[in-house]
């Protein structure tokens, strides 16, 4: 019995986190689309509590990073880890366990947060029972992981492994340390720091949460799966070491650009911004190093829709890794902090680097795993491609463009000292943008309910298949 279970690989998780994924994406673009709909028009709340921007807000930021991203990444770890060890996961049973505790995760944050049950954390806002949970699920991820890779039965670590790897041990230490808390009741705590120091431990949690849970668990999919879309190996494998170790290291100290001309001590905002600037070598590094995987094969992008969301994914990569570091620099950041360039910073990097290499890799991996050739229908890729990139230009453009023009009138003032504009008349010019922003939106979530259509008709039209795992090479 045990031999024919080690004889193909454990795909029933990769399956079902594969199919999540897609499903949370839907419902966190909606919900998305709805808070930005409300910003241009307030009354769509319908005065009811619950559907109030303050707490849909933290629902659609916990649902697009860890129900959609999270999920991913999942699932394509658990493909990947696999596959480059040439064994199954380690304690099948303890992956099912991770499954089935990340969802009720999910479920206990669509449940909690509209209701108001916050600690008003960024990224952080679940209450602590939610977040025990959360440690739970993650331990047991790190355990099923790196089981795997100790029980592999290739002697080399393959690239993709050493950045999942990071990032399952990095969200470990974020999640534990920013979420220590004193319980006061069921469904609420008060935070282990105060003031200042509980600042900097959010901001520290905060930037590694883009760094390692959105950056390095993506890095992880970009080296596997270019290279196997494109069917050319990684341009330089010494580059992807290096590019590794560089991330790694200066990510963790660039938390602080989040907090300039706050409370923070004044050295402390400087020596973040300084390494936000070196973070932008090792991040370019592993753009071209993905990109330059095409040399040769340019002109595979024509008919290969898959590759496509793949590579588009890394210029949106390179381009929010040099925004970052920009918008880290003091005087840049007079301008923009507070304003809605930030947010069209993040949603450059969320909707084009995240949710396109998402969406690329878990392309790649339904047909593969339901049994077929290719997905149901390579035109509605093709569609979803346009309509993914065309929505992300109209939302960054909008909020960049609000972004400069709200930072330039906040500043403005007249000869005698005075404010030139209100606050309110930022507001009303910023308005127009916002709604170019609904439409970007709804554009971005069409494309992904096309994408929830075309997996759902591959999967019912396949069969879930075991996949044998090819027999040990002997030299």
């Amino acid at each position: 019995m045990n031999s024919s279970q080690q004889s193909v690989y454990s795909d029933t998780v990769v399956r079902q986190f594969s199919i999540m994924a897609v499903v949370w994406g839907v419902v966190g673009m909606l919900v998305g689309v709805i808070i930005a709909s409300q910003l241009a028009w307030p009354e769509l709340n319908f005065g009811i509590p619950w559907l109030t921007y303050g707490r849909l807000r933290p629902l659609h930021t916990n649902a697009v990073i860890f129900a959609f991203g999270g999920s991913a990444l999942f699932a394509t770890s658990y493909y990947v880890v696999q596959r480059t060890c040439h064994t199954a996961l380690f304690l099948p049973k303890l992956a099912a366990f991770t499954f089935w505790g990340w969802q009720l995760v999910i479920v206990a944050a669509a449940i909690s947060l509209p209701l108001g049950f916050t600690q008003g954390k960024e990224y952080a806002e679940l209450e602590w029972p939610i977040d025990l949970l959360i440690a739970v699920v993650w331990v047991s991820y790190a355990i099923v992981f790196f089981g795997t890779v100790g029980t592999r039965k290739v002697k080399h670590i393959y690239v993709a492994n050493w950045f999942y790897g990071a990032f399952i041990i990095a969200v470990a230490l974020l999640h534990i340390v920013n979420s220590a808390a004193i319980p006061a009741g069921w469904m609420k705590s008060y935070s282990a720091y105060a003031g200042a120091q509980d600042a900097m431990v959010q901001w520290w949690y905060g930037h590694n949460a883009v760094g390692f849970f959105l950056t390095a668990g993506f890095l992880g999919m970009m080296y596997y799966f270019i290279p196997k879309q494109a069917g050319r190996p990684v341009y330089s494998y010494r580059l992807s070491i290096v590019h590794f170790w560089a991330l790694i290291f200066t990510y963790m100290w660039a938390g602080p650009h989040h907090l300039h001309y706050t409370a923070l001590p004044d050295w402390t905002q400087s020596l973040g911004m300084v390494f936000s600037l070196v973070l932008l070598a090792p991040s370019w590094g592993g753009m071209i190093n993905g990109i330059m995987t095409l040399s040769g094969a340019w002109h595979k992008l024509r008919d290969d829709p898959i590759l496509r969301f793949l590579i588009v994914s890394l210029s949106f990569y390179g381009m929010s890794t040099f925004e970052g570091p920009m918008m880290a620099i003091k005087t840049v950041n007079a301008l923009s902090h507070y304003t809605d360039w930030t947010v069209g910073h993040v949603h450059s990097g969320a909707l084009g680097w995240v949710g396109l290499v998402s969406m690329g890799s878990i392309y790649y991996l339904i047909p593969k795993l339901f049994g077929r050739q290719k997905m149901y229908s390579t035109q509605a890729i093709e569609v979803h491609f346009w309509m993914a990139t065309i929505g992300i230009v109209l939302y960054i453009a909008a909020m960049w463009i609000a972004g400069v023009m709200q930072g330039l009138m906040w500043r403005a003032i007249n000869a005698d000292g005075t404010l030139t504009y209100t606050f309110v008349e930022s507001v009303k010019a910023t308005y127009p943008f916002y709604v170019i922003r609904v439409a970007g939106g709804l554009l971005y979530l069409g494309g992904m309910l096309l994408m929830l259509w075309n997996v759902v008709k591959t999967a019912t039209h396949g069969d879930a298949v075991s996949v044998a795992i090819p027999a040990p090479a002997h030299a």
